[in-house]
């Protein structure tokens, strides 16, 4: 029986051209402004040393700090200071309205529905948490934070290893075969069914399938017995 489901966001439950041309333009844009102006402040300087010791030049000055952090978006890197440094300048973006949180209308009424069945929901995201907040924040929906009982990013682990989905089943109150992920990457989805949980791959906006997980196309297909 499955009493949570935890969800990815890209490609999942917002369109994957969300990320891809509106928050990673809008973040490449701002960050050297950003990083320049904010250096000094905690949350700012504590990811500034952590992109110093990941790329091992402790004495790096701001302008090689930012021209990696760039080097990454291009990349389209997984990397944790980046990922918190984005969720910190989309903030702005979100606050100023230069943007909505988007999610597929399918997507909405499955949380919805879900929420009001008394399934918790959980979110797993590269992006930050802050910036997974953000996004549900000013979701086209209106503020929907409170659909969700809690937030994970790359802070556990890696996204396509089992070791951070054992993790997150160590942190909730269900046995990891209770728990349901819903994502859009085959690799992210081997690494959950690894770790006991139940998947479901989502295909959308032409993306190949697998065999190798139950999948859907939207959410109006969704159907329980098809995860046994």
């Amino acid at each position: 029986m499955i009493k949570a489901i935890l969800t990815d966001i890209e490609g999942t439950i917002t369109r994957i051209s969300f990320v891809k041309e509106v928050l990673f333009p809008y973040a490449a844009k701002q960050l050297p402004t950003f990083v320049r102006a904010n250096a000094n402040k905690p949350d700012v300087a504590e990811q500034i040393s952590a992109v110093k010791a990941l790329i091992e030049k402790p004495n790096a000055d701001i302008e090689e700090v930012i021209s990696t952090l760039l080097t990454w978006i291009d990349e389209d890197k997984k990397i944790t200071p980046l990922k918190q440094l984005q969720g910190l300048i989309w903030q702005t973006g979100y606050e100023h309205g230069d943007f909505k949180g988007h999610l597929y209308p399918d997507a909405f009424d499955f949380l919805q529905a879900q929420y009001n069945n008394d399934i918790a929901l959980y979110v797993y995201s590269s992006g930050s948490v802050k910036a997974q907040q953000l996004l549900f924040k000013y979701s086209d929906y209106g503020d929907i934070r409170s659909l969700f009982t809690d937030f994970f990013d790359t802070k556990v682990g890696a996204k396509q290893e089992q070791m951070a989905y054992n993790t997150i089943v160590e942190l909730l109150p269900f046995k990891a075969a209770e728990i349901l992920f819903l994502s859009d990457v085959a690799g992210e989805l081997d690494a959950a069914q690894a770790a006991g949980l139940k998947t479901l791959h989502l295909i959308r906006d032409g993306q190949a399938s697998t065999k190798a997980h139950p999948y859907i196309n939207d959410f109006s297909q969704f159907k329980l017995e098809q995860l046994v």
